[in-house]
């Protein structure tokens, strides 16, 4: 075995080529920016791919896409019957088959919350208190959550402006509960959540202007059991 200071003496003699040296750092450190660059785009593009697959089941899980048109509790998506209808809104309805009303046959306005924003619930009674915006017809429906009519006592899901019972000065109310009520009732059943769909067919209701929420149905809830 060689004395350290043989070793120290032969490697003192070695050739030492300090561009090389400078060359190779350089090179380390431009892979090392390039590496850093590629992690870089990575991340935005899985925070971008994640914010995507967000976005979409949030719109498909809505079932109607964007461009809400809100007004108290009740909720409508103009563009969901327009030729300007968004992709997501379109896969959506292409998922439930709902044919949606055109922009010029009326507006289908939703409500998943009573006026004070409590979820509906079918375990409490409900009084839906007139006035409804103008139009030639509407309809009022007691759905549930997926869209359909929940089985009830006394068959009947729906009232439209045409046999609806009416105060004098043309008001009127709705009862939603389970036990039977006298005049306008709609019963939901077993049904735990239900949502209410208000259809305004060939309304002049104007998109583009705000709305007080005293101009649609009130949603008042009374007691629960």
């Amino acid at each position: 075995m060689l004395p350290i200071g043989d070793i120290r003496a032969t490697l003192a003699r070695l050739p030492i080529d300090p561009g090389r040296i400078a060359r190779s750092a350089a090179r380390r450190a431009e892979l090392s920016t390039s590496l850093a660059r590629y992690i870089r785009a990575f991340v935005a593009m899985m925070i971008g791919l994640t914010l995507g697959f967000i976005a979409s089941a949030w719109s498909l899980g809505s079932g109607h896409g964007f461009g809400a048109l809100h007004v108290g509790p009740w909720t409508a998506w103009p563009q969901t019957g327009g030729a300007e209808i968004d992709p997501y809104a379109r896969a959506a309805l292409a998922r439930s088959g709902e044919a949606p009303l055109g922009r010029d046959q009326g507006l289908a306005f939703l409500a998943t919350a009573d006026s004070s924003g409590a979820p509906l619930d079918g375990r409490c009674d409900y009084r839906i208190l007139s006035p409804v915006p103008a139009a030639r017809f509407w309809t009022l429906s007691l759905l549930t959550p997926g869209g359909y009519p929940p089985p009830n006592p006394i068959g009947r899901h729906v009232f439209t402006s045409s046999e609806i019972l009416r105060r004098e000065g043309g008001g009127f109310e709705i009862v939603i509960a389970r036990d039977a009520k006298s005049g306008n009732w709609l019963s939901p059943g077993d049904a735990g959540r239900f949502t209410l769909m208000l259809r305004l067919y060939e309304t002049p209701l104007d998109l583009d202007a705000a709305h007080p929420a005293s101009t649609f149905p009130q949603i008042i809830r009374q007691t629960c059991s």
